[in-house]
């Protein structure tokens, strides 16, 4: 097997622990998708950028009966994934849901402050400053990442038809795109990294986003239960499988996806210049999200938001990110207490907790809304960003 030279050394590492999953993770850094990459090829030949909106809303809107213009290897792309799939259980799936609900906020500071924060200490960095698609647009994208966690864990959003699921399909081809483009501008060493946006990268966003995810919210104070915490690692599992990562390396449950995320990351080099500007583009760009415009109260957030990331992602990760020194009062235990006195007022006042609950996922649907969505199907057309249609 021929191995990347970034992978080289971490590979060895990982061979260590779990020799058979380092194998498999490393092999599929040389795979892309097969099948969303032919799409994304036969619609640059037989669509202009501005007709391609309309081809890909109008079969995945229409997925029953796709529309005649549509062409064949999307048609199929549609057709493999307009069945529900045989694993997918809908209650561990409404499990799922209750416990996003009742936690969404805490998602949402797992999701920008550990998450995304980690899965940018790989490679998958060098494909986004590549593009610039965090630097300069860095609150679209975020709103996305959570439009799209909205859309998994409402009820039936990820079954076919559903927005999650077109979501997920729509997240794929962009991937496929972005991969086409990149290569086609020779601005990525594949002997070095493998392919950008590799299966193995996906599967390292999924398991982040999953079963990482998961470690985070309970350090935060989440009470997802253990059935929930399967649910919700279940789903990703789901949308994992929507976006063409191949089952040969995609995770089953919670302790999977976790070890998943292990194994990769042991993999994958220490991080570099790429890895340090998009982290901290992450975290400078939340407190936008989070409605703040005001530069004072925008920097006062960043601040804490660092302090939090830190706690979460720890003091190796965040010092080679360059984050600001470690304050000596800790965040963690304050959003611990506060989660549980949160629960207990839960439990005495019932009402009251519901209505706190809904109230806090009005507030991420607030915050994950991208206003104009007519773009929401087109494709990027240039390999920089800032030269790309909007999509």
């Amino acid at each position: 097997m021929r191995v990347p030279a970034s992978f080289v050394v971490g590979y060895e590492v990982a061979r260590g622990v779990d020799p058979e999953f380092a194998d498999r993770y490393v092999r599929h850094t040389l795979i892309g998708d097969p099948v969303a990459d032919e799409v994304v090829a036969e619609l640059a030949e037989t669509c202009t950028p501005a007709e391609i909106h309309g081809v890909i809303a109008g079969a995945l809107h229409n997925h029953l009966h796709p529309p005649e213009n549509v062409p064949e290897p999307l048609r199929e792309l549609i057709r493999e994934l307009a069945d529900e799939a045989e694993w997918f259980d809908r209650d561990l799936a409404q499990a799922a849901t209750r416990g996003f609900l009742r936690n969404s906020d805490l998602v949402l500071g797992a999701l920008v402050g550990g998450a995304i924060i980690e899965g940018f200490s790989t490679l998958i960095s060098k494909s986004f400053r590549i593009r610039g698609r965090i630097v300069n647009n860095g609150v679209r994208r975020l709103k996305q990442n959570l439009l799209q966690l909205v859309e998994q864990y409402l009820p039936g959003g990820i079954l076919p038809g559903g927005d999650g699921w077109r979501l997920s399909i729509r997240i794929r081809l962009v991937h496929a795109q972005a991969r086409l483009l990149i290569r086609q501008a020779s601005v990525w060493d594949e002997s070095a990294h493998g392919l950008p946006l590799s299966a193995a990268h996906m599967l390292l966003g999924a398991a982040a986003f999953s079963g990482r995810l998961m470690q985070h919210v309970k350090a935060l104070g989440g009470d997802f239960s253990e059935e929930e915490r399967e649910g919700y690692v279940h789903v990703w599992r789901y949308t994992a499988w929507l976006m063409g990562i191949p089952d040969e390396i995609l995770f089953r449950d919670y302790a999977s996806a976790v070890h998943a995320f292990e194994i990769g990351s042991l993999c994958e080099p220490p991080p570099d210049d790429d890895a340090i500007i998009m982290a901290n583009s992450i975290i400078n760009s939340a407190p936008i999200v989070l409605g703040m415009t005001e530069p004072k109260a925008r920097r006062s957030m960043a601040a804490y938001m660092y302090q939090v990331s830190r706690e979460l992602v720890g003091d190796d990760l965040a010092d080679q990110f360059r984050y600001p020194r470690s304050k000596t009062i800790r965040e963690l235990p304050f959003l611990r207490l506060r989660s549980m006195w949160r629960r207990a007022g839960g439990k005495l006042v019932p009402f009251w907790g519901k209505g706190k609950a809904i109230a806090r996922f009005s507030e991420m649907l607030d915050v994950s809304d991208l206003g104009r969505v007519d773009h929401s199907y087109s494709l990027p057309t240039s390999v920089f960003d800032e030269d790309s249609r909007q999509w």
